[in-house]
Formats: C-alpha cells, sequence, structure tokens
C-alpha cells in the first residue's frame, strides 16, 4: 500500500472511532472514555499486520462490531471495550492473562468467553454442532454479555459476507438462521433478529431473497402514499389530544414475508399485512398505560379493529420484557395495517432488549432484568441435565426459543409464562420439582382435564397432589419442557433403583433356595443368561416380577450342567456378534407397540427405512402387506402422511420391563360389610398395580364385582388372584 493510501486509511480508522464515542447509548464519563481508548489502541496495535478476505484492515471489524453493541444494543463501556478486543486473544500475540493485567477480570472474562466459542469446531456432525451450541451456551453462566457480543460480532460478519465463497456463505447464514437469530429474538433484540434473518435468507435462498425485495421496491412508493393516507387520519385526532407522538412506517421483513408465503400457501400480494405503522408517545411513568389505551382508543375510532389480532403486551409483558400494543385495522381501500403502540421508553426496550434496563433501572423489579434472569436460570437447568444428550437439547432449544408463549393463571392468580403446547405437568415442574412428581392430577378453570391436555392462554390451572403419587413412563409422552422431561426421567431411574434394591433382597434369597451362592459370578452369569446389560437391570426385573422362580430354576439348571454351560457360551457369542447393533439397543427398547391403546400387533419392518429398536416410527396399513413400520424420517414418510393419512397408525419402541398391561378381574362371593374396602386395599397394597376401573354389584346377599387392574406382568395378576381368593367371603376369581 503506498504511503497515502495507508494516511487514508488511518484517518478512516480515527473517524470510525470518534463515532464510536458519540453514537453510544449509554452516558459515557471520563473513565468509561479511557477504557474504551486503551482498548482501541491494544486492538489497532495487535491487529496492525492483518487484513479482511475484501482487504481493508482487519481493525475495521472489532470497531464495526463495537458500534453495534454501543448503539443497536445499547451496552455499556465494558462491553465495547471487550468487543473491540474480543478477537485478540484467538488471532493475536496478547493472552488472556494480559488483557486481565491490562483491563481487569470482567474485561478478561468477556474476552475469554469469545474466544471459546471461536475456537469450537464448526466442520462438524450434527451431534458435535450441537455439543458446541451447548457449550456456548453455557457461557451464558459466565457473563450473559458475551453472548450480546457475540450476536454483534456474527451481525456484522453476515453484513461483510461478499468476499466469501457461496459454500462457506450457504454453511453460516444457515448456523444464523438455526441459532444466532432464535437467541437475538430471545434476548429481546428484535431489529437484530430481523437483519439477522433476512440476511440469512439472502444467502440461503438468493432468488427468492431477491424476488421479494424487488417487489417491496416496486410497491414502496405505492406503500409510503398509503402509510402516509393512513397516518394522516390518526395524527389529526391525535393532535387535538395534545399528545406527544411520532407514527413511523414499518416495512415487514423478506424473511418474515417468505415464511408467510410459504406456511399459508399464498402470493406476495395476498400478504394482508404488509403494512405496519407504529406510534411512539412521549409520557411519564404514571400515565404511560392510560395513554397506550387512550391511543387505541382514537385509532379504533377510525378504522374497525380485528378482534382476534388485539395483543396486549402492556399488562402482560413478554418474558424479554417487551411491552407493546398491538393491533389489526381496516384501513383505507380495505387493506388490513397493524399498528404498534409504544412508549419511549418501551421502544428503547424493544429495540435495545436486555440492555435498556441500565437506562430505566427499577431495581430487582425491573421486569426486563427479572425475565432475563428467569430465562437463564431455565436454560441453566437444562444444560446441567445430565440426562439430555445434545441434539435432543438444541432441538429442545430451538422448540422453545421458537415457540410461542402462553400465559396461564396460579389458583393464587399469579401469572405464569410456559412454551405454547405445555401441558399441567410442565405447569406443575415450573412451579416445583416436589409439586411436579406428587402430581395426581389438574383441573383447568375448574374442571379435571388428563395430564396430557395443552394449555391455553389464559387457564387457570390447579395442580392436585398426593403423597403416593409418582411419575410413571407415560408422563414424558405429556410433558413437553425440558426441566419437566429431565425430572420425570430422573425420578423413574430413582424408582428403578428402589424396586432394584428390593429385587437384589430377593434374589438372594431366592438363590439360596437353589443353593447357589449369591456374589459377583453368580450375578454375572444370571446377566448373561438372560441377556441383558447390568446387573441393575437383572434386580429391576426380579424387582417386578419379571424373572420369576421357574426362570431362576431353569438358570440352576442349565448352571449345574457345565456341558450345557460351555454349549450356552459358545451359542451365544456368534449370535451377540452378528447382531450387536440391534442387540445394544433392544436391551432398552425390546417391544413395539401401536395407537393410543399400545396393543401389540403382527407388523413388518419396511425394506425402504429399515427401522431398528428405538428408532421414532409410525405404523401404516398397506393394502396386501399387512401393517408396516417405517421410521418418521423415512424418505417415503411425507408422501405417505399426506395421501394416506387416515391408513396412519401411532406407534412406537418401548422397554417391556416398563411396559403396563391392561387385565380384568371378575369377582364373586357373599356380601358382607367391609368386603369391598379388603377387596381394594388388597390391591392397592401391592406396589406395582393400578386399578382403572371398579364395578361393584350385590343382590339378595350375592357380591359381584369386576375391576379392571394395570399390571407390569403376568406373574404380579397372578399373585393377586391368589391373595384375593384368601378374603374370607370371596368365592370365586377368575380373569376375563
Amino acid at each position: 500500500m503506498t504511503e497515502a493510501a495507508i494516511e487514508k486509511e488511518n484517518k478512516q480508522i480515527a473517524r470510525q472511532y470518534k463515532e464510536l464515542l458519540r453514537i453510544s447509548y449509554q452516558t459515557l464519563t471520563d473513565d468509561d472514555k479511557k477504557l474504551i481508548r486503551y482498548a482501541f489502541d491494544t486492538a489497532v496495535d495487535a491487529h496492525k499486520d492483518q487484513r479482511r478476505k475484501s482487504g481493508e484492515a482487519y481493525i475495521f471489524h472489532p470497531i464495526a462490531v463495537a458500534k453495534i453493541v454501543a448503539s443497536e444494543i445499547g451496552l455499556d463501556a465494558t462491553s465495547i471495550a471487550a468487543a473491540l478486543l474480543h478477537d485478540v486473544v484467538e488471532d493475536t500475540k496478547y493472552t488472556r492473562g494480559d488483557i486481565e493485567k491490562m483491563f481487569g477480570e470482567t474485561v478478561a472474562k468477556i474476552v475469554d468467553g469469545l474466544t471459546k466459542i471461536s475456537s469450537l469446531k464448526k466442520d462438524k456432525d450434527v451431534s458435535q454442532q450441537a455439543e458446541n451450541f451447548r457449550k456456548m451456551l453455557l457461557t451464558l453462566n459466565d457473563d450473559v454479555r458475551v453472548i450480546i457480543i457475540k450476536i454483534a460480532d456474527r451481525l456484522h460478519n453476515m453484513q461483510t459476507m461478499d468476499a466469501m465463497r457461496p459454500d462457506k456463505q450457504v454453511k453460516i447464514a444457515s448456523e444464523t438462521l438455526y441459532i444466532y437469530a432464535p437467541l437475538a429474538h430471545r434476548i429481546g433484540l428484535y431489529n437484530i433478529k430481523t437483519e439477522l434473518e433476512d440476511l440469512g435468507l439472502k444467502y440461503t435462498e438468493p432468488e427468492v431473497y431477491q424476488d421479494i425485495l424487488t417487489k417491496i421496491k416496486e410497491s414502496k412508493e405505492e406503500q409510503d402514499a398509503y402509510i402516509k393516507e393512513f397516518s394522516k387520519v390518526i395524527e389529526d385526532s391525535l393532535d387535538k389530544e395534545d399528545l406527544d407522538y411520532d407514527i413511523k412506517g414499518r416495512p415487514k421483513s423478506i424473511y418474515s414475508i417468505n415464511r408467510k408465503i410459504k406456511t399459508q400457501n399464498i402470493s406476495f400480494d395476498e400478504i394482508y399485512d404488509k403494512f405496519a405503522i407504529r406510534i411512539i408517545y412521549r409520557s411519564d411513568p404514571s400515565q404511560e398505560k392510560f395513554l397506550a389505551w387512550k391511543i387505541y382508543s382514537i385509532v379504533t375510532d377510525h378504522f374497525r379493529p380485528n378482534p382476534t389480532r388485539l395483543r396486549d403486551w402492556i399488562s402482560s409483558p413478554k418474558s424479554t420484557g417487551y411491552e407493546a400494543l398491538h393491533i389489526t385495522v381496516m384501513g383505507p381501500k380495505g387493506r388490513w395495517v397493524e399498528v404498534q403502540i409504544r412508549s419511549e421508553r418501551m421502544n428503547e426496550i424493544a429495540e435495545k432488549g436486555y440492555a435498556a434496563h441500565y437506562k430505566y433501572k427499577q431495581g430487582a423489579e425491573n421486569k426486563e432484568e427479572r425475565g432475563f434472569e428467569e430465562w437463564v436460570t431455565r436454560l441453566q437447568e437444562a444444560l446441567e441435565s445430565p440426562d439430555v444428550n445434545a441434539v435432543d437439547f438444541v432441538e429442545q432449544f430451538k422448540l422453545n426459543l421458537y415457540s410461542k408463549e402462553i400465559f396461564v393463571f396460579t389458583p393464587q392468580g399469579d401469572l405464569k409464562s410456559l412454551p405454547k403446547g405445555s401441558t399441567p405437568l410442565d405447569f406443575a415442574f415450573s412451579i416445583h420439582t416436589e409439586i411436579g412428581i406428587h402430581t395426581r392430577g389438574a383441573r383447568v378453570n375448574n374442571k379435571l382435564v388428563p395430564l396430557s391436555h395443552e394449555l391455553k392462554s389464559g387457564d387457570q390451572v390447579e395442580i392436585i397432589t398426593s403423597d403416593n403419587a409418582k411419575p410413571n413412563v407415560n408422563w414424558l409422552d405429556y410433558a413437553n419442557t425440558a426441566r419437566a422431561r429431565a425430572k420425570i426421567k430422573s425420578s423413574l431411574k430413582d424408582e428403578k433403583k428402589e424396586i432394584a434394591e428390593e429385587g437384589k433382597a430377593v434374589l438372594a434369597r431366592k438363590l439360596k433356595a437353589q443353593k447357589i451362592q449369591f456374589n459377583e459370578k453368580s450375578i454375572n452369569e444370571l446377566v448373561v443368561f438372560f441377556n441383558l446389560k447390568t446387573s441393575l437391570d437383572l434386580f429391576y426385573r426380579v424387582g417386578i416380577g419379571k424373572i420369576d422362580n421357574k426362570m431362576l430354576k431353569d438358570f440352576a439348571s442349565s448352571r449345574s450342567n457345565s456341558l450345557v454351560s460351555y454349549f450356552k457360551s459358545k451359542i451365544k457369542k456368534p449370535y451377540v456378534s452378528t447382531d450387536l447393533d440391534k442387540e445394544e439397543i433392544t436391551a432398552k427398547y425390546d417391544q413395539l407397540v401401536f395407537g393410543k391403546e399400545e396393543e401389540k400387533l403382527e407388523y413388518k419392518l419396511s425394506n425402504c427405512c429399515n427401522p431398528i429398536p428405538g428408532d421414532n416410527v409410525f405404523g401404516f396399513i398397506s393394502v396386501n402387506d399387512g401393517l408396516k413400520v417405517h421410521k418418521k424420517d423415512c424418505p417415503n414418510a411425507l408422501q405417505l402422511q399426506s395421501n394416506y393419512a387416515y391408513r396412519i397408525i401411532q406407534a412406537k419402541w418401548i422397554d417391556s420391563s416398563q411396559q403396563d398391561f391392561r387385565a380384568v378381574i371378575n369377582l364373586q362371593g357373599i356380601d358382607n360389610l367391609g368386603l369391598v374396602s379388603e377387596i381394594t386395599q388388597e390391591i392397592s397394597s401391592n406396589l406395582h398395580v393400578n386399578m382403572k376401573n371398579l364395578n361393584f354389584d350385590s343382590s339378595d346377599g350375592v357380591f359381584s364385582g369386576r375391576i379392571t387392574l394395570v399390571v407390569k406382568n403376568n406373574n404380579i395378576l397372578n399373585t393377586i388372584i391368589q391373595r384375593l381368593k384368601k378374603i374370607n367371603g370371596i368365592d370365586k376369581v377368575s380373569r376375563e
């Protein structure tokens, strides 16, 4: 580069630095300015020999990120300094220790968090990427500013991606849409989220992006004229009321237009709310709410509102702290217009998200801070749960990010926010783990509902608890939030351990009766004999009666005959090695059940996707081949589900030891006082049995009854039948 060019570049760098100070959202003290200057000088020195792909000096990138952090997001001087230094440890001779000595622990911690994220390897398979994402979210625990600066860094990279190879562009854009846009949305950075989505679309689907962009430009003049005409009517009325306000037209984002075109299968011209205006009014805090509804009243005096499209985020702010009134009204020429009503304070929170609370500090009562803290806590719990694998975690996290929130009330009238699709179980666990674990039932708006009932905004939910209630495997089908699922899994594991403890004692007694020593050697032999994975599985199956006396006798006789034992080991090994994959999974999922009633039916596994135990599957009733089982992500699944939905049947793999079966027993006898109580007492005293249905009838001193039971297996059922026969007055007990 010539000297003139270098001088020109240096002037440009100095100009950018001055602009950075000028556009800062926070008021900067002299100490703040010193800190930022020191960070700026350090960054300039560290990156002096580096250039970006476009050819410009590398320092322009950290300055640009710092500008986004300072003005768009509105963070403090510490964050601006960290943004300037965010690539220094990763790319230059400076170490974390140097940064800590020069700028203190906080800045060093943030820079270190950003360095860790950058050093995560990106070119890995999905589960590795998911694991990286999980690690990245763990940095939330250190300092939330790490994530916010990372979002700003990603925004600037997206804005300056033209010089990159097309495959790199697509990869970075996809990751942005998958991770960074929903994160920005959750933190409340709506402007940045919109820009990230639009830029993501620009590189992942360039033709679609250009097509919509062109159409927006073509209709811009007409749109501006329309918004002007619409606004004029409202302005005249607002002026009469002496209100201090601004009205701005707001174009809908390209990404959201495209999403509407796809999801609603409509054309660009058919999207009715491309028009949006924002009324931003100035007011002191005590008048804020009153004025919002006053403006609402003025707007709806002139234009008819769509009652289903009113969103009152002022009475119930979103968990990001977002507050506003949204209404959709019928404007001139029969077109729908969305009107957003916000105070200046609400507008800043909407644009700056988490950071705006610095300006409007209300101590711990600050809704923005509290909402974000709650979210971080919820996220932290999910991250720390050892039961959730990384891919499930990311999917669950994305689900929670993208899903709309619903607001439900406790019996005392407190408001709780949950992801859309939540059930009473999710609600119970969101209040307290103990309430969740002991849930017996739920009332929604004073009516008893099943635990699988989907909650809606505005529902009042009351959880009925019982000390004896405990989670069962079906609860995993009813719960949707990461927290509830993790707690249920953990409780089921604990219960399995308790039953296994009982089973261990039972097994020791039964082996003694067979004159077999209860030691590690015999336990290992039993595990192999019953084709299990661990001793815990063995004790558990003994505990629930799945392994009974007869089976243990078979084991004893095979053991006493060394020849049989020798052949058995010879025969077993090839079996394991030829079918190893399936063997590993079948230890957990060894039975396929169909429909809501979880029936066992004859089926065939389809050749097109070769499902194995543990896969997500569905059943398809074919014309010639009976019931065929396909994986949910089978290449033919979409076509089958859309063309032959009536032939699809729910299916899932289960662990047969966890499976419950229905059985109906009939009783006959002589009626006497307390007989019914004795029967129910006998059944409920058995650990692993549930009564679903009771029907008792007494006529002329003769008693008959019909009970539907849910049991783990045949052995338990037979035990109960034998015990019921011993009750005084019972003459006959038979199974239907």
